[in-house]
């Protein structure tokens, strides 16, 4: 299968099988970031900044970034943090947010292909998201959950995903530029949420390739970076993943 390609103005990053693990920093986002999220709601990018720098020296190979602030105007905030990140990094972005109308705002001074984070399996999502993502050229991020949440049942979201694809190729998206999470629950919460999801990654490897994966961030969002956690990223990466998130050990200010 074609391999995903993602770029800034001026840098590729390939995603796939036989490729190496691309990690992407997420440490851009001021969910839980009380200091950052006033400073964004009042203009003020310097940490913004700063945060793209050290990420792209700590050998990140794309930086997600995210401006959920409530009450604030999204769009307008996450169109000026993407230009701010490009001007201070080649690395490309993965554009987050659930709100159709930042997704646009950033897609729209984006200079590159982009990966928008995320879609969903949910049919009004997806028939937001997924034209937007093909009028921009853009690669998605498929998150094996829908209307009824998330499953145990490996094989519930195997068919989530297999869904989001398939639409994404009624709209004109190819299957390489659907990047599928297969959403690693808290292990702490869930002692075999590790089996679940290795038993998808194993079912969507078999699926003849059609299928990238990116995986884990949540697990380290949920959870401290304990030994089993990194335990855990260790065997994903070994299992063939294609990508993850994660944020530097860092304090969150």
């Amino acid at each position: 299968m074609t391999d995903t390609i993602l770029s800034s103005a001026s840098k590729e990053v390939a995603i796939g099988f036989g490729r190496p693990f691309v990690m992407i920093g997420e440490r851009i986002n001021p969910t839980g970031r009380k200091l950052l999220a006033e400073e964004m709601k009042n203009g003020d990018f310097s940490r913004v900044a700063a945060d793209a720098i050290a990420q792209t020296e700590a050998g990140a190979h794309m930086l997600d970034v995210n401006a959920g602030i409530p009450l604030a105007d999204e769009p307008a905030l996450l169109a000026q943090a993407i230009q701010l990140v490009q001007s201070v990094t080649d690395l490309p972005i993965s554009i987050d947010s659930s709100i159709i109308e930042a997704l646009e705002a950033g897609l729209g001074v984006y200079q590159g292909k982009a990966l928008v984070n995320s879609v969903t399996g949910e049919e009004e999502v997806m028939e937001r998201v997924l034209p937007l993502v093909a009028r921009h050229g853009a690669a998605v991020v498929a998150i094996s959950n829908d209307d009824t949440g998330i499953s145990e049942d490996p094989s519930v979201r195997f068919a989530v995903a297999k869904r989001i694809v398939e639409r994404a190729a009624d709209h004109g998206i190819p299957a390489c530029d659907v990047v599928v999470d297969p959403l690693v629950m808290p292990i702490g919460a869930m002692g075999t949420a590790g089996q679940q999801v290795f038993a998808l990654v194993r079912r969507l490897q078999r699926a003849q390739g059609q299928y990238h994966l990116r995986s884990l961030q949540r697990q380290f969002w949920a959870t401290q970076p304990t030994h089993n956690n990194r335990h855990l990223f260790g065997h994903g990466h070994e299992s063939r993943h294609d990508l993850g998130h994660h944020e530097p050990p860092a304090r969150r200010s």
